[in-house]
């Protein structure tokens, strides 16, 4: 789903469009991750100032022995295998086991998958 704005955004500091993916993510690779997502495992202890962490892309290899047949050509995996993203991530996070569960890295829309189908929704639009 993309969003259209009722009036178009004034860019300044903090209003600023991000890049579409060029190419596909790699393991090794750093990546930058951010959201507003719980901060503990339990409880509603929700950031109020957006949380921003590198994290190493993972190999197909170990995403899929998390997760096995779940893992599919439009995912990757960042993170540790101690653990990866926690409740309330959204959006290009995609999902995980638990609240940064050990030996479940987090889950990510492999966004360059999703390039053309972008381009060609907001030129239609």
């Amino acid at each position: 789903m993309l969003i259209k704005l009722k009036e178009p955004a004034i860019f300044k500091q903090y209003v600023q469009p991000i890049p579409l993916a060029t190419s596909c993510s790699f393991a090794g690779e750093q990546c930058l991750v951010s959201g507003w997502g719980k901060q503990i495992t339990t409880g509603v202890d929700y950031a109020d100032k957006l949380q921003c962490l590198d994290l190493p892309v993972l190999s197909r290899a170990q995403c899929e022995s998390a997760y096995g047949w779940q893992i599919t050509n439009n995912m990757f995996c960042a993170g540790f295998m101690e653990g990866g993203k926690t409740h309330g991530d959204s959006g290009v996070v995609s999902w995980g086991y638990g609240c940064a569960q050990r030996g479940y890295p987090g889950v990510y829309a492999e966004v360059c998958r999703y390039t053309d189908w972008v381009q060609s929704t907001i030129a239609n639009n």
